[in-house]
């Protein structure tokens, strides 16, 4: 595969999870990574700021799935409807790549960096849809509420997607993880 083949970041990004789940996050060099992928050090840095930027690119998208859902939400959705249905939305991105999201959270769980960059991703996507409810007219602690939530039971049903062996979607397990939270808060 010769460097000047379209889809290199793509490649490096495949090449650079390839690398982190065989040898460790820790071990894995810029210089191995565009090597496994057949571009320069200098094309990886086009594409990442560094090797850590690739477990998180999908940041500003998935942020931004997550706003849009919430200003399209109809407007007598109840806020926390709202952010559910934003984030079953933005989770149709991650059904065909649920494999390689399984890859992914093996490298972050096993490196404490990771894990924190992970938990400042979901702190970002909280302040970012507490916003989105906000500009809705939602007060406060309303919408802090309602977004903190959300999160939280968008990372539960992640961890029970990722630990599923197939069958139900990310959105069946969003809905049903708030399904649960409800139930753990009804009087």
């Amino acid at each position: 595969m010769g460097r000047w083949e379209p889809g290199a970041r793509e490649r490096l990004a495949r090449a650079a999870l390839e690398l982190y789940v065989e040898q460790g996050f820790e071990q894995t060099t810029v210089a191995e990574i565009a090597h496994r992928a057949g571009l320069t050090e200098r094309t990886f840095f086009r594409y990442f700021a560094d090797k850590r930027e690739v477990l998180f690119s999908g940041q500003a998208e998935l942020l931004d799935a997550c706003v849009n859902g919430i200003v399209c939400a109809p407007e007598a959705a109840a806020p926390i409807d709202a952010v559910i249905a934003a984030l079953q939305a933005a989770s149709a991105r991650f059904e065909e790549r649920r494999e390689l999201s399984r890859q992914r959270q093996t490298v972050i769980t096993a490196n404490t960096g990771l894990q924190e960059r992970e938990l400042l991703k979901l702190a970002s996507l909280a302040s970012a849809t507490a916003d989105a409810l906000r500009r809705r007219g939602i007060t406060e602690p309303t919408a802090s509420l309602a977004a903190e939530a959300g999160v939280a039971v968008f990372k539960v049903a992640f961890e029970r997607w990722l630990g599923a062996s197939g069958g139900r979607t990310l959105s069946d397990l969003i809905r049903d993880s708030l399904d649960h939270l409800k139930s753990a808060t009804a009087g």
